[in-house]
């Protein structure tokens, strides 16, 4: 693995073959075509109450008996204050004798306007951290039994994301086209 450059910071964890190719589509200005063509469309998810509801019932399918969650929300400082895309949080609270956990989910408003595999794929790493705080073996396998695609949909958000700090946004569309090369995790 060579050095990979400072623009794809994103991609630095990723073998050299794949970072040449999203290197070279870059050079030729088709990076967003290529990203257009595997995600023509975006997601109908705007508010944090349809949010909400997305994400309760992607947990309510894989995860029945996990603990549950109190607040999912878009939030618009998570990408340029914590440089993450996705926070879970549990807060604790004493009430009586007791002690409460108070769990909530913040995701990047960035996922408002992508595709709607970019917004599971955030949405299942973060209910991945309910029952798996590390980012290990076992948080992996969850986060694949959730999505089987989280991997190459991790990637593609990884390589949207370098499109959008080196070239901008990405004008998704409202109708599908044919793909035009591929590129794989």
């Amino acid at each position: 693995m060579s050095t990979t450059p400072a623009r794809l910071k994103y991609l630095s964890g990723y073998p050299t073959h794949l970072t040449v190719q999203v290197q070279q589509l870059l050079a030729e200005g088709k990076l967003g075509e290529l990203l257009r063509s595997r995600y023509p469309n975006t997601h109908g998810v705007r508010t944090d109450k349809a949010l909400y509801d997305y994400v309760m019932a992607l947990k309510n399918e894989h995860l029945h008996h996990a603990e549950p969650l109190s607040h999912v929300s878009f939030d618009s400082k998570l990408h340029v204050i914590a440089h993450a895309l996705g926070t879970h949080t549990a807060i604790s609270r004493v009430q009586g004798n007791k002690l409460k956990a108070k769990r909530e989910i913040r995701i990047a408003t960035l996922f408002r306007d992508v595709p709607a595999e970019f917004l599971k794929m955030i949405a299942v790493h973060e209910l991945a951290h309910i029952k798996e705080k590390a980012h290990d073996k076992a948080f992996y396998q969850l986060c694949t039994y959730m999505e089987p695609r989280y991997h190459q949909y991790e990637f593609d958000l990884r390589v949207y994301l370098t499109h959008l700090e080196v070239v901008g946004k990405v004008e998704w569309g409202s109708d599908g086209s044919a793909r035009v090369g591929s590129f794989e995790a």
